[in-house]
C-alpha cells in the first residue's frame, strides 16, 4: 500500500540540525522532528557524519523523547557511502558501500599525519567506514583551525599524489598518470572530508528515494536543508530527475548559486535576520513546518 504524503524532508545534519560548534542537537529540534514524523511526513538524514555520530547525536535523543513503535527513519551517511534504518528499538544493518571506499593505506597515513603535526587543531575521525574524515577539536578556536586545515589539506592532496591516486579540492586537480580522478579533499567549515568523486548529496538523495519507494512512500514535494554549497547537489538530484522540491539554506552567507530551477529559502523567507543561520535557521524552519500542519 503506498502513500502520498504532502512533503518530505531531506536533511544534512552539521550546520542544520545539530550545532557546528557543540555538535549537540537541541532537545526542541528533536522534539519537531518526531511531531512531523509521527505526522506522516518523511524525515531523512542525508549527511557526511557517520552512522556512529547518527546514532549517538539523532537516534538516540528521539528514542529517549518517545519514538513510537510503528515509526521508523532512514539516514544516508558518509555521503551515500553507508545507510542504515532506525525506530524505537534502535538501529537496523548499516550497510555499506565498499566499492566507494578510501584505499586502507590512506586512511593509516591521514591518521598518522594528524597525529604527528595536526592534533592541536584536530582529530581523526575514527568512526567512519568508507571516507577519511578530519574535524576540529571542539576547544579549537575555528580561525586558528582554518588556518591549519589549509596546511592538512595540501599535506593531504600530496599524500595521495605519492600513491598515485587522482585528487581533486575545490578548483584543483591532479589527476593520475591516466589523467583519472578518483577522490575528493572537500573541506567545511569544521572538518575536512576524503572521498570518493561518486559520494556526495546526490547519491544519496538517489538512495533515499530507494528507501521511500520500498516503503510505499512517494512524496508530493520535498524540502531540502543544508549549510554548504555542496548541499544544493540533494535539491539538483531531485529537480533534475522530475521531482517539486525548494532548498532550504541556513548559511546562505558564502552566496546562493544563480540559475537553479527551484525555490531557494533562507531564514529571511520567515521574516527573521540574516544573523539567523545554522541550527537556528535549521529549527525556525522546523517549527514552521510543523505549523503548517496544524
Amino acid at each position: 500500500m503506498s502513500s502520498t504524503p504532502p512533503f518530505a524532508l531531506l536533511l544534512d545534519v552539521d550546520g542544520p540540525i545539530a550545532s557546528p560548534v557543540t555538535r549537540d542537537v537541541a532537545p526542541e529540534v528533536i522534539s519537531l522532528l518526531l511531531e512531523l514524523a509521527v505526522s506522516g511526513i518523511p524525515v531523512v538524514f542525508n549527511t557526511g557524519r557517520s552512522d556512529e555520530f547518527i546514532k549517538r547525536q539523532v537516534m538516540g535523543p528521539m528514542i529517549t523523547s518517545g519514538m513510537p513503535e510503528n515509526l521508523k527513519i532512514h539516514a544516508i551517511c558518509e555521503k551515500g557511502a553507508t545507510w542504515f534504518t532506525f525506530d524505537s528499538t534502535g538501529a537496523g544493518e548499516v550497510h555499506i558501500d565498499h566499492g566507494l571506499a578510501v584505499p586502507g593505506h590512506y586512511s593509516d597515513e591521514i591518521r598518522e599525519l594528524v597525529a604527528s603535526k595536526f592534533d592541536d587543531h584536530m582529530f581523526f575521525d575514527e568512526t567512519k567506514r568508507a571516507m577519511v574524515s578530519v574535524e576540529q577539536n571542539i576547544d579549537a578556536a575555528n580561525h586558528e583551525y582554518r588556518r591549519a586545515q589549509e596546511q592538512f589539506d595540501s599535506a593531504a592532496m600530496d599524500a595521495m599524489a605519492r600513491s598515485g591516486l587522482g585528487v581533486e579540492r575545490l578548483e584543483v586537480s591532479q589527476p593520475d598518470a591516466n589523467e583519472e580522478i578518483s577522490y575528493r579533499v572537500d573541506p567545511t567549515i569544521i572538518s575536512t572530508d576524503i572521498e570518493s568523486v561518486e559520494l556526495g548529496k546526490d547519491l544519496g538523495a538517489r538512495r533515499t528515494l530507494e528507501l521511500l519507494a520500498a516503503d510505499g512512500i512517494f512524496p508530493a514535494e520535498w524540502f531540502t536543508v543544508g549549510d554548504s554549497r555542496t548541499d544544493y547537489a540533494m535539491a539538483d538530484w531531485l529537480a533534475q530527475n522530475g521531482h517539486r522540491v525548494s532548498h532550504v539554506d541556513v548559511r546562505p552567507g558564502d552566496g546562493i548559486p544563480a540559475g537553479k530551477p527551484y525555490p531557494v529559502l533562507t531564514a529571511r523567507d520567515l521574516g527573521l535576520g540574516q544573523d539567523i543561520i545554522h541550527d537556528h535557521a535549521g529549527l525556525a524552519f522546523l517549527r514552521h513546518w510543523r505549523a503548517q500542519l496544524d
